[in-house]
């Protein structure tokens, strides 16, 4: 298959693109520059521009780009960022598909579990209402601007994503240096719930829905069982065989972070269930597992 990428130089696109090669898919990569490879195309979501010549004859595409959640304080400019950077770019990418003749056939659109808002202990599945807050919104939002793709007739499964277990991104390349010299410690309470899943879990499970046509609308993309903050804790002092004794407390992760607190100290227990029913096999299904492969470079 012909597959186009956006993101693919973010930590999951980074991942993505080789195993999909690896797979036998011929890969184009959308940049925001000019292209300076055949396997390059270039698009610039603020303006809704795409080169629709260099993406012919594409079967699928994963859309992943969007502004880092974590990357920067949210201020007001940034949170713009935050959803404008979605929205323009699910909106380019979903009427660029629509453009084409012939049309691909799927377009597996980036998403997160910021949809279900903070829901404390209460277990949360595919069919679960939106929640509350600025993530949610945004969440609701991104999907929103697929429609054009979605009304076209294309599949579209949107791949809500957990927290992604990895060295090279995210929250875990925060985490893992303060561990590894034996300052980490549990956020907050503790008892809230991290919903997780590793990276090459995330890669698989893409791979999976851009090419079983039986996915389409949301899917969780976590592991099978969420954990606690504090066993998350307890599972990287053991692999890293470090002390984590030193608690982070709430109130200096609110003046750290400011309103993206909010979303860290938040609880959000998400499970799988599309991805279950479906017989998707994980490689890392618990959370000592993901923490290894992190350590290992993954």
């Amino acid at each position: 298959m012909r597959v186009a990428v956006t993101g693919a130089s973010g930590l999951i696109g980074s991942a993505l693109v080789p195993h999909l090669r690896a797979r036998g898919h011929e890969v184009v990569r959308l940049v925001r520059r000019a292209p300076s490879s055949p396997d390059e195309v270039r698009w610039d979501p603020t303006t809704g521009d795409v080169d629709l010549a260099g993406l012919t004859d594409v079967q699928g595409v994963i859309h992943l780009a969007g502004a880092g959640v974590g990357d920067k304080r949210w201020t007001d400019a940034y949170k713009d960022e935050i959803l404008n950077s979605r929205v323009q770019g699910t909106t380019t990418i979903a009427l660029a598909m629509v453009a084409l003749d012939p049309q691909p056939t799927v377009l597996v659109c980036g998403s997160a579990i910021g949809y279900y808002g903070d829901t404390g202990d209460t277990r949360i599945t595919e069919s679960s209402p939106q929640g509350a807050g600025f993530l949610a919104e945004v969440v609701a939002q991104w999907e929103a601007s697929a429609k054009p793709a979605v009304d076209a007739g294309i599949r579209v499964p949107f791949a809500r994503t957990g927290l992604v277990v990895s060295s090279q991104g995210g929250a875990w390349k925060r985490l893992m240096p303060i561990f590894k010299l034996g300052a980490g410690g549990r956020i907050g309470s503790g008892r809230q719930y991290w919903s997780f899943i590793s990276l090459r879990d995330e890669v698989a499970a893409l791979t999976a829905l851009l090419e079983e046509d039986r996915y389409s609308g949301a899917v969780n993309l976590t592991a099978p069982q969420p954990v606690t903050n504090a066993e998350v804790t307890r599972a990287m002092g053991s692999v890293l065989g470090r002390p984590t004794l030193l608690p982070v407390p709430a109130i200096a992760l609110k003046i750290a972070l400011g309103e993206f607190s909010q979303d860290v100290l938040g609880s959000q227990r998400v499970m799988p269930t599309v991805l279950t029913a479906e017989g998707f096999s994980w490689s890392d299904p618990t959370i000592t597992t993901a923490i290894e492969q992190a350590v290992a470079g993954h």
